[in-house]
């Protein structure tokens, strides 16, 4: 591995959970991008949210990434990074971008503190409703696409690190 690869997808469909089982397959560096704008800001992901808003919180988020110096590392991204397009366009520069797809209903099951897992969406949407507004940019920026459905958590990473995850390009 001579680039990062930087994963991307809805609340809930395991981007941290792979990402930490990947970087320990390959040996590399792990980076979640979340964790570390909590750490940067001394809250947690949901204060940051109730303190800031949602529209300063993205812009939070991409100054963030903007700022990332990572070499041969996996990066788990927050859901809401597709939203800034200059971190998006700065993550492909530094590496592969896969998106981590699963639908919005198993999403739902997934997620039991909805409202306190520091969630970028408005109070009025839905998983549903943030799924069909995310789902075109991370269509957009990815380089690869992977159905989590149906696979573990390990499964996802065997796919990535033995390149079956290079036939799913589209």
């Amino acid at each position: 591995m001579d680039k990062n690869i930087i994963l991307t997808g809805m609340p809930g469909v395991g981007k941290s959970t792979i990402g930490v089982l990947l970087a320990k397959r390959m040996g590399c560096g792990f980076v979640d991008t979340d964790l570390y704008i909590q750490t940067r800001q001394k809250m947690m992901l949901q204060e940051i949210l109730d303190t800031i808003g949602l529209d300063e919180f993205i812009r939070l988020e991409e100054e963030v990434i903007l700022s990332l110096v990572c070499e041969t590392s996996v990066i788990a991204t927050g859901g809401s990074v597709v939203y800034g397009s200059r971190a998006m366009a700065y993550l492909k520069s530094l590496g592969t971008v896969i998106h981590l797809d699963l639908a919005p209903e198993l999403l739902i099951k997934r997620i039991d503190n909805i409202d306190s897992r520091g969630i970028a969406m408005a109070k009025d949407k839905t998983i549903a409703h943030l799924y069909s507004e995310r789902l075109p940019l991370y269509e957009k920026y990815r380089d690869i696409k992977i159905d989590t459905t149906g696979k573990t958590p390990e499964q996802v990473a065997n796919i990535i690190v033995t390149g079956e995850a290079i036939e799913m390009k589209l």
